[in-house]
């Protein structure tokens, strides 16, 4: 009983497996344990096999008795009459199959997406590394919405909830794709707002669903059931059968499953499944055209591993098969990405050209033709040009034509074939169907996709091949992004530079495109979508804390400068117009059009990471226009002069922590231009009208003061960073300054706008005076002339006040303006020139005949020497051209007297000196020797007009004298520089309001304003200046063509733009 328990198999199932019926087989008792063997092997046996492909020693089994011939994990020897995996293959051929195996799962990982599952190439786009850092792009990106992350493991972490850290090759996937790169992205690397399920990965097994998928079960649908091709696996082993290889590919078959013979395929089967997915024999020649009897290993060498042809555009396989390069590929779409013969897994970037010797040996095969009445022998390389001689001669014409030249196209009559480019719309979709569904096919799994690229370089090359260079080059180009069209903001730029009207850039559009064939310019729409994005309102921006009494709205455009009127000056009816933006929203239009400038501050400086502490500081200016006067336009009658409020950006500068020192990030290189001065407020009004002017420019002062004490939150270089804005009011004239500040008028005993001297003490003593007023001490003043405390008298009150008569409605800055004040001093000098001609200095009193005598012969003489017009009113060119020593020489000629010359000469040398200390941006640097010698120069040049020049500085002195001589050295050494704070943006911008009236002519004055001060805007924007400086000479020859009459006076009138 004992030996025959030992040999029973059921004496060895579980307890529970007993049943009381012993009607179970022995076949399905052995059946039942190799099933549950391959489910789920011993662990004892899974622990063995791992320590073996690792390469660990495993100690010595116990011994067991010989009779028994049964032991731990000898599963295999009970169910198959003890043969084992060991006694059938050996130890070493086992460890290989299992390092083959785990080759093969761990290339299957490397097509996968690691947080998704989903294959690489079914997803378009790039492929990202779970354990590499974040690229420059994806950096930014994350940064913008505060994320700081570096590495993908950390955002991984965050947004999937997925520890990618201790992931290991043999189980992990090592990438994953652009579809969760999007998710980790739109989630700021923190979150994520798209529901991914990460799957479970596990070891390689028996059960490996990769290794080892499950088949689709197919569904009736209502339709007719298709043929069924077969399988990946059914086909690898229908090649292995084929071709005699006993290789195992799973566990399954490793452990010793039996493959019954009753499911083998013949070849026959194999070759007609084959044939049923390329469709190659119209294609390929049969291996039964060659002439001679080879041998069969020899020929088996030259015939495709796939269809069973000939070779054609042989291809070689990483394991060494070689096959024809469309069948290859037509097995890859189908049936996965494994070699045909020996499923070994490769891919068509894995395929290579074999060597040239078999090529030679594969084109130099011997053929036959199987044309009736030919029977040449022809070489494989010559077949194709033999048959198509056959085609020319037009014999055999009657037969059918053989197999091996179906590919040829054969006309069978009716109506002739048309070409493609005849054909609709419909029929040429038709015919190129196949061709679609190829490139579309080789775009989704080669090209990501991009369809459009695909057939654009089909294309180029097509070109290139038929020597079309020049087309090709265009279309390359265009490729590229540099095509021959221009960009929207060139052309923009273009249009605003040239000042051209909406009527004249689209005829001069439709002119090019209707001669060139080619769409060089953009159209209107584009342009205005450009215009959106450089005009206020566009960008969106924070204030903490937030402004008072200004809405936080962001997107702003131009808006009325007259809300609020009613309730702000008496209920009165506006008579005036004024157009402008919200200054906080301008301040932030202007930041971000200079944001490259800002970035590359920052690069420069090693501080790209910084977000606060940023410091910007804007100069403001404020005159008017003068007569602005047109006979056109509707609307109501408004005064005919108009003021123009703007701002330049000067400098951004940081503070690092603990550190005093300031980091100049951006700094203005041309203060004083018109492009970089940007209009905020225009406005029709007279600058002498202080009750309107005070009202218009009430809300501008109101969010000025409230930024003061903000701080703005914006974006730039992809990073929230912080702003503070200092304002300086600087870029005024004395008139506009006596109006902002409550002053009386210029002619005014009181002299000065910096200190309270008197015309007289002033005369007396012109150089030891210090700056001595100031907004806060102007505001007291006026409390005490509104309310009288001490009840005296208008006089005595006037002189406690000094001079002011007014409210002062906005805050100036203490200095004086370098070009006013060089107008200023050459009017004094122009009329000294007049004196000296005259010799008033021996004359009381001269008559204005007399005046008007002088005034006429220094006229004509300044224009004989000069070349210098008579001006009604100085200008900034006029002075600029009157203060040298040239002019004074001219003047000399003039004067009799050889005393009063040299005192001219005199006078101008040390004027000349001066001058460079307040026009210079910085004169610390530009200028320092002058600047020394500034206080000597400035004694000197008093000691020079209260001596020689007595009769017309006896007791009265001109303001801008005075400020010259007394004011100069301390306002340089509080601000650095007058010359830089100057209002000549501003001034020379003047011109501009009348030129883009011009271009902008409707009949409306309300929309011309807003017109004007949109196009303005536009002219100072530093991104459009960047293009204009590549197409600077292009713009102004398209100007000259499109209006050669009105080029002349604007040449003339831009020579005056960098005063």
């Amino acid at each position: 009983m004992e030996e025959q328990s030992l040999h029973d198999p059921r004496s060895f199932m579980p307890a529970e497996l007993h049943h009381r019926h012993s009607k179970y087989s022995q076949w399905k008792f052995k059946l039942f344990r190799v099933r549950s063997m391959e489910k789920a092997p011993l662990p004892i046996e899974t622990q063995m096999e791992k320590e073996t492909f690792f390469g660990i020693s495993h100690p010595a089994a116990p011994n067991i008795d010989s009779d028994n011939g049964v032991g731990q994990g000898s599963i295999m020897k009970l169910g198959l009459g003890g043969k084992s995996k060991d006694n059938v293959e050996g130890p070493g051929r086992r460890v290989d199959m299992k390092l083959k195996e785990m080759d093969s799962h761990m290339n299957h990982l490397r097509c996968l997406c690691r947080l998704c599952g989903l294959a690489l190439r079914k997803v378009k786009g790039p492929v990202h590394d779970v354990h590499g850092n974040l690229d420059e792009a994806s950096k930014l990106t994350l940064r913008k919405m505060g994320c700081r992350l570096t590495c993908w493991p950390e955002v991984i972490l965050k947004v999937f909830k997925v520890e990618v850290t201790q992931d290991t090759e043999s189980i992990h996937p090592l990438s994953f794709c652009h579809r969760c790169w999007m998710v980790a992205i739109r989630g700021g690397g923190i979150c994520s707002f798209t529901r991914t399920r990460v799957p479970e990965w596990k070891s390689h097994s028996s059960h490996c669903h990769l290794c080892f998928p499950r088949k689709h079960s197919f569904q009736q649908i209502g339709r007719k059931r298709r043929k069924t091709t077969p399988g990946a696996q059914m086909l690898a082993k229908i090649g292995r059968w084929a071709h005699g290889d006993n290789t195992a590919v799973g566990e399954r078959r490793a452990l010793g499953n039996p493959v019954l013979t009753a499911t083998r395929k013949s070849n026959n089967q194999k070759v007609q499944g084959l044939r049923d997915i390329l469709h190659c024999c119209e294609d390929h020649l049969s291996t039964k055209l060659i002439s001679e009897k080879l041998p069969a290993d020899f020929l088996f060498s030259f015939t495709c591993m796939v269809c069973g042809h000939l070779l054609s555009d042989p291809v070689q396989s990483p394991c060494g098969h070689l096959f024809c390069r469309n069948c290859i590929t037509k097995y890859f779409f189908v049936l996965g990405p494994q070699c045909p013969a020996c499923n070994l897994h490769c891919t068509l970037d894995t395929l290579t050209s074999p060597v040239k010797a078999f090529f030679l040996t594969l084109q130099s095969l011997p053929l036959l033709c199987p044309r009736s009445g030919c029977g040449k022998q022809i070489r494989l390389e010559s077949f194709t040009s033999h048959c198509l001689d056959h085609e020319q001669d037009g014999q055999d014409t009657n037969k059918q034509p053989l197999e091996f030249d179906k590919h040829f196209l054969i006309n069978k009559g009716g109506r002739p074939r048309q070409h493609l480019l005849s054909l609709s719309r419909r029929a040429q979709k038709h015919r190129l169907r196949d061709l679609k569904d190829q490139v579309k096919t080789f775009a989704d799994r080669r090209e990501g996709g991009d369809l459009k690229s695909v057939c654009m370089t089909l294309f180029l090359l097509a070109l290139r091949s038929g020597n079309e260079h020049r087309l090709a080059d265009e279309l390359e180009a265009t490729m590229q992004g540099r095509g021959s069209g221009l960009h929207p903001a060139v052309c923009l730029a273009i249009r605003v530079n040239t000042f051209l009207s909406c009527s004249q850039y689209h005829k001069m559009y439709r002119t090019v495109k209707a001669t060139s064939g080619r769409q060089i310019f953009q159209p209107l729409h584009a342009l205005r979508a450009v215009e959106k994005e450089l005009l206020p309102g566009f960008h969106w921006f924070e204030w903490q804390p937030a402004l008072k009494n200004v809405s936080p709205s962001c997107n702003v455009g131009i808006i009325n400068g007259l809300s609020g009127w009613d309730s702000s000056v008496d209920d009165s009816p506006a008579d005036t117009i004024t157009r402008r933006f919200r200054y906080d929203v301008a301040l932030v239009s202007a930041l971000k059009d200079m944001e490259e400038d800002i970035v590359e501050g920052l690069r420069e400086n090693g501080i790209e990471d910084s977000t606060s502490h940023f410091t910007v500081m804007i100069k403001e200016s404020c005159d008017g226009m003068g007569d602005v006067s047109e006979k056109h336009g509707g609307g109501p009658a408004v005064p005919e002069k108009a003021v123009r409020f703007s701002f330049t950006v000067m400098s951004v500068t940081f503070r690092a922590d603990r550190k005093e020192e300031e980091v100049t990030i951006f700094a203005e290189s041309k203060p004083n231009s018109e492009l970089s001065c940007k209009p905020l407020c225009l406005m029709s009004v007279d600058e002498s009208d202080h009750e309107t002017l005070t009202a218009i420019l009430h809300p501008v002062i109101a969010e000025r003061n409230a930024m003061k004490e903000s701080r703005l939150i914006l974006s730039i270089g992809g990073l929230p960073r912080s702003f503070r804005f200092h304002f300086r009011g600087t870029g005024y004239d004395e008139k506009m300054v006596r109006e902002m500040e409550g002053l009386e008028a210029s002619g005014s005993t009181y002299i000065c706008t910096l200190c309270d001297a008197i015309r007289a003490e002033a005369s007396e003593n012109m150089v030891l005076h210090c700056i001595t007023r100031s907004h806060e001490e102007n505001l007291e003043c006026y409390e005490i002339w509104r309310t009288n405390p001490f009840s005296e008298s208008a006089d005595e009150l006037r002189d406690r006040v000094k001079g002011v008569s007014a409210k002062p409605f906005m805050e100036t800055h203490p200095t004086m303006d370098a070009l006013h004040c060089d107008i200023g001093n050459a009017t004094e000098f122009y009329k000294i020139f007049q004196d000296e001609i005259g010799e008033v200095y021996q004359k009381v009193n001269p008559s204005r005949e007399e005046r008007r005598s002088w005034r006429s012969a220094l006229d004509k003489q300044l224009r004989k020497k000069m070349k210098l017009k008579p001006v009604m009113r100085m200008n900034g060119n006029y002075a600029r051209r009157l203060m040298n020593l040239e002019a004074v020489e001219a003047v000399c000629e003039l004067v009799a007297s050889e005393e009063r010359r040299e005192a001219l000469r005199e006078l101008m040398r040390i004027y000349l000196q001066m001058k460079p200390v307040w026009r210079a941006t910085c004169p610390a640097k530009e200028c320092p020797d002058q600047l020394c010698r500034y206080s000597f120069n400035s004694q000197s040049f008093a000691e020079v007009l209260a001596t020689k020049f007595k009769y017309r500085y006896n007791g009265k002195i001109t303001n801008y004298l005075h400020k010259t001589l007394a004011h100069v050295p301390e306002i340089i050494d509080r601000d650095g520089s007058i010359g830089a704070w100057a209002s000549e943006g501003n001034e020379s911008a003047n011109k501009l309001f009348r030129r883009f009236r011009k271009m902008n002519a409707r009949q409306s004055k309300t929309f011309e304003l807003e017109d004007v001060l949109k196009h303005h805007w536009l002219y100072t924007s530093k991104y459009l200046q960047k293009f204009m400086e590549a197409h600077k000479d292009s713009a102004k020859a398209l100007q000259a063509t499109i209006d050669p009459v009105d080029n002349q006076y604007e040449d003339a009138s831009l020579e005056d733009r960098d005063v």
